[in-house]
């Protein structure tokens, strides 16, 4: 068998070559070399000429001769350069130049290689080999990374939109009432932290301060949810507990293995004076006095949201006084977890000491501590939210309508009637089910306000004096208040006898209506005397129906209250 010929191998495609040399007889040889290899030459006779040239057709690869008029091959190869921008376009200097530091100024001058004369062909297809395979690859490279861009651009867009949602969800509340500040440094456009307000029926509000674990929209695929419950339940008149525990169980559904929530919870109440905290895994929160000093810290005792299952799961709050003037203040881990350009932690410590410094002026301590953590961090490496709450006179407090029923025509005038017996008791809070059904009367929704504020206190005084046998004397102190409370919880889970009835009865007329609110409890009766007086927490609730209501009444033994409540068209809620 005769030898077989050898099939030539496909080459890549054509280049087109600038080749840049002014004597014609070197540049004649330079360019039937390349144009014999496949490519297109593009001549030109000086430096000036090859710039124009590249500028006008922008060919891949430059041959350039070092020594030429007009313009030297140095001065050409660094405009070329520049012109190129990111693309890579590959400069051969041709020089007969053999001296080290001749070739080195080829180099600096932006060349990439050189190649000496007399030329060499297959050293010459070598080098144009080399350099477009060099220029395929940083082809592919831009083309990824453009990819890559546009991708993060997309993200960017779609996280941008995603903030724009959530934060009309998250501060569809009251975070613009004028006794909260707030603060609020995103690591990530969509980061984590969380921070909502919202204003009670009763008056007063809710306040969640939480953290996700992580970072960006992974940390926060549990907010939206939250967001919704925590503002739904409070616009319905749910207390703080049962919030907590309709979170941790929603949390619990839907976050996956290893993604919770740490958070603080707080219930604001200025007619009672009283705050409710619960900190599931967030550094401790402050209560300072009118002057700035340090009257409670409430330290982390709960697991996060979305932890335990409901039957491990503990939601009851930490009541303490609260005085008008005095300030709640909160911060997610971020704020003692700021590092500075050493490394040190600005901990708890140099908190305390930051807030401490501001006795006597504790308007200032909100920017105190964020003027410290700025001066100790150079960049912070987590999410920073703080918050600072300060108590209201009873008589700023600003209540908000339930949320809206659907518009249809009611029945309004009937009478319904609950018991609620110890295990319903125990369980579960009848007050927000109680509102429902007034809500169903239009006339009546512009008085939500009060008409919750009523209910409730009717409801706790059966619960908690009638039921239970608390006696207000003992919330003379914060001491007093944490008995009072912890004997409250004890005796509610305890409670196994006993009933609690309420009726509601509503009368309309041609100019609004008449509503009869009866609360009656199994206990052995109790004295009503501090509530028609208004001394001390026992009459501060019932002397506040006394001034919402048009007329107020007890049994003999006060295991019975009736109110008349008569409404208006066209009047607001006598509670705002």
């Amino acid at each position: 068998m005769g030898e077989q010929a050898q099939r030539p191998v496909a080459s890549a495609p054509g280049l087109t070559v600038l080749v840049a040399d002014d004597n014609p007889t070197d540049r004649m040889i330079l360019g039937r070399l390349v144009e014999s290899l496949g490519h297109r030459v593009l001549p030109a006779e000086n430096g000036q000429q090859a710039v124009e040239r590249f500028v006008a057709e922008r060919p891949d690869l430059v041959l350039l001769d070092a020594l030429m008029p007009v313009m030297d091959g140095f001065e050409a190869a660094r405009q070329i350069k520049r012109s190129a921008g990111e693309d890579l376009i590959p400069i051969i200097f041709l020089t007969s130049l053999t001296e080290t530091d001749a070739l080195v100024s080829c180099l600096a001058a932006g060349g990439d290689d050189f190649l000496t004369k007399p030329y060499n062909p297959i050293i010459l297809q070598a080098k144009i080999q080399a350099f477009q395979r060099m220029q395929e690859m940083h082809q592919t490279l831009q083309t990824q990374r453009d990819l890559i861009a546009s991708q993060h651009q997309r993200m960017i867009r779609d996280q941008e939109m995603a903030k724009i949602i959530f934060d009309r969800v998250a501060h569809a509340g009251c975070l613009s009432a004028g006794n909260l500040r707030y603060l609020q440094s995103a690591y990530a456009m969509f980061n984590g932290d969380i921070l909502l307000a919202a204003y009670k029926p009763s008056g007063g509000m809710h306040l969640l301060l939480g953290d996700f674990t992580g970072h960006g929209l992974s940390a926060a695929i549990g907010a939206m949810p939250l967001a919704e419950a925590f503002y739904a339940m409070s616009a319905r008149g749910f207390v703080l507990r049962d919030i907590v525990a309709e979170l941790n169980h929603k949390l619990g559904q839907i976050l996956p293995i290893g993604i919770f929530c740490c958070a603080v919870l707080v219930e604001v109440n200025p007619g009672k004076g009283l705050v409710e905290i619960w900190n599931g895994g967030l550094p401790e929160v402050l209560i300072l006095g009118r002057n700035g000093e340090m009257l409670h810290q409430v330290a982390s005792s709960h697991l996060p949201l979305g932890v335990a299952k409901a039957d491990r799961f503990d939601a009851s709050p930490v009541v303490l006084p609260m005085a008008p003037g005095e300030r709640l203040m909160c911060w997610t881990d971020g704020i003692i977890e700021s590092r500075s350009q050493s490394g040190e932690l600005f901990g708890e410590d140099r908190v305390m000491q930051v807030l401490q410094s501001f006795r006597g002026a504790p308007q200032q301590a909100f920017d105190g501590l964020l003027t410290a953590i700025e001066a100790f961090h150079g960049s912070p490496e987590d999410d920073l939210s703080l918050l600072e709450m300060v108590m209201l006179e009873p008589s700023e407090q600003r209540p908000v309508p339930a949320v809206e029923r659907a518009h249809y025509q009611a029945a309004q005038d009937w009478r319904l009637a609950y018991t609620f017996r110890a295990a319903s008791i125990r369980q579960h809070n009848p007050l927000p089910f109680l509102l429902e059904m007034l809500m169903e009367v239009p006339g009546l929704r512009p008085h939500a306000g009060t008409l919750f504020t009523v209910l409730s206190e009717l409801y706790s005084n059966a619960l908690e004096h009638g039921l239970l046998g608390l006696d207000s004397g003992w919330k003379r102190d914060s001491e007093g208040f944490t008995y009072y409370y912890s004997e409250r919880n004890q005796r509610l889970a305890e409670l196994t006898e006993g009933s609690i009835n309420v009726s509601l009865d509503h009368c309309p007329d041609a100019s609004g209506g008449r509503l009869i609110l009866e609360v009656e409890d199994s206990g052995p009766g109790f004295s009503v005397q501090p509530a028609v007086s208004g001394e001390g927490y026992a009459g501060r609730g019932l002397a506040l129906i006394s001034a919402l209501a048009d007329s107020v009444t007890f049994s003999e033994q006060g295991s019975r209250v009736r109110v008349e409540f008569v409404w208006r068209l066209g009047h607001t809620d006598r509670h705002a």
